[in-house]
């Protein structure tokens, strides 16, 4: 597929980029676009969560009352679930909730992602291009431009630029992300991904391996 090349004036560019089949013409593999969100949304949790069981609570293990003859139910000490204050039954412990996808599985869903994008016209190029200062204004005026300023959008560059990174920051529905970083979650989850052209042709030679 051939698409235009835009500036950041908003303006079409006198060439064209033709895109790699292999990777953004392919038949979407919706299973491991599954597999490879599913392992990247759990790789961003923590697992911190705790909670005290009956042997961590502090208190007395004296047995409360006996266990027969009183008509109410047998209980143990004071750090028994039943009880306010007592252990948590079944508690969360620390745990780690990371999932383990292989490599050829992962470029397959990013291939599918980017394929996705392609066929919704979500896929914009541009030329290479540097900000002098890293100010919100002058990088909300390009979204402008090209209407994205509402949406969200995922700009790709082959190496971090700080002075652009500095001015998206603030921007909430704005992302910057380099092309050897971005993954299936980001791509699926913008309405734009934006590449500069030195950018399509890094993602080009990761992906197609």
């Amino acid at each position: 597929m051939e698409l235009a090349v835009y500036n950041i004036d908003g303006n079409k560019s006198a060439k064209t980029i033709e895109l790699n089949d292999s990777i953004f013409g392919i038949e979407p593999n919706d299973h491991a676009i599954y597999l490879d969100v599913k392992q990247y949304l759990a790789n961003q949790r923590q697992g911190t969560h705790a909670t005290k069981q009956r042997n961590e609570v502090k208190g007395s293990t004296r047995k409360l009352r006996r266990q027969k003859g009183t008509g109410a139910a047998r209980i143990g000490d004071i750090k028994s679930p039943l009880l306010r204050g007592g252990g948590r039954a079944f508690g969360k412990k620390p745990k780690d909730y990371g999932l383990k996808v292989n490599k050829k599985v992962k470029r397959l869903a990013r291939r599918s992602a980017l394929s996705y994008k392609v066929k919704e016209n979500g896929v914009l190029i541009l030329e290479d291009f540097s900000l002098e200062a890293p100010k919100t204004k002058n990088y909300l005026e390009i979204l402008e431009r090209f209407n994205m300023q509402d949406k969200k959008s995922l700009l790709i560059l082959p190496a971090m630029d700080q002075n652009i990174s500095l001015a998206s920051r603030n921007l909430p529905k704005a992302r910057v992300a380099v092309a050897s970083d971005i993954n299936t979650y980001e791509i699926l989850n913008t309405q734009h991904v934006v590449f500069v052209e030195s950018a399509l042709k890094e993602l080009e030679s990761i992906l197609s391996k």
